[in-house]
């Protein structure tokens, strides 16, 4: 897998990565989605750069001229709920891409730490010899991502996977880097160092789906 750690150097996307871990910020739901979609503009921008690139003629007012346009066989695919805001950053950049939604949540047995991840939902189109774009926000133990990518077997095989998160965990990333494809991509916007008995990432910043939707039940 090529990790792509954006972290490690300094950019505009400290703050909005400050700001979604701040407490006293996290209490403006609007303004944490907001974060979280300027995130996944982002890094948007930096797996733009590693896509394919043919050429295409552009017609304007005065003549022609060959420009050099980004891939259009992109499928993004948000896994349910807390993808949403960083789905729509990737969509904002990614305009003609198409588009897969799946739900994911962690069933704890007997009100156990232990838990299974289980998938109730997809809606997806063919992702046959397509670019797939998997958005998960909080890349925690890599379960989700595993069981996400299961489901959409029935869909075709992507000729390159990209996974997109906000904030991961080393064990979480270690675990994806070994059941996925080595050419696998992912981009990241900070790893943390530890999970705790429940399987959320410390520090992290809590429940990204009830932080920009409000707790369930």
């Amino acid at each position: 897998m090529i990790i792509h750690n954006l972290e490690t150097e300094n950019s505009i996307l400290n703050q909005f990565i400050a700001e979604i871990r701040d407490t006293a910020i996290q209490r403006d739901a609007m303004r944490f989605r907001r974060n979280i979609e300027r995130i996944g503009e982002v890094l948007g921008y930096e797996l733009s750069k590693t896509l394919t690139y043919p050429e295409e003629m552009t017609q304007t007012p005065l003549g022609a001229k060959e420009i050099s346009v980004p891939q259009k066989d992109l499928v993004l695919c948000a896994i349910l709920r807390a993808g949403l805001p960083l789905h729509q950053g990737l969509l904002n950049y990614f305009d003609q891409a198409e588009n897969a939604f799946i739900s994911a949540y962690r069933d704890h047995k007997e009100n156990s730490d232990d838990f299974d991840v289980v998938v109730s939902y997809l809606a997806s189109p063919s992702i046959e010899n397509k670019v797939l774009i998997l958005i998960d926000p909080m890349l925690a133990t890599g379960k989700t991502l595993e069981n996400t990518m299961k489901a959409l077997k029935s869909h075709g095989t992507p000729k390159q996977i990209h996974i997109v998160s906000v904030i991961g965990s080393n064990k979480g990333v270690a675990y994806v880097e070994k059941i996925f494809p080595e050419n696998t991509h992912l981009w990241i916007a900070a790893i943390d160092q530890e999970l705790n008995s429940k399987g959320y990432i410390i520090p992290g910043l809590g429940d990204a789906g009830d932080l920009s939707y409000g707790t369930k039940l």
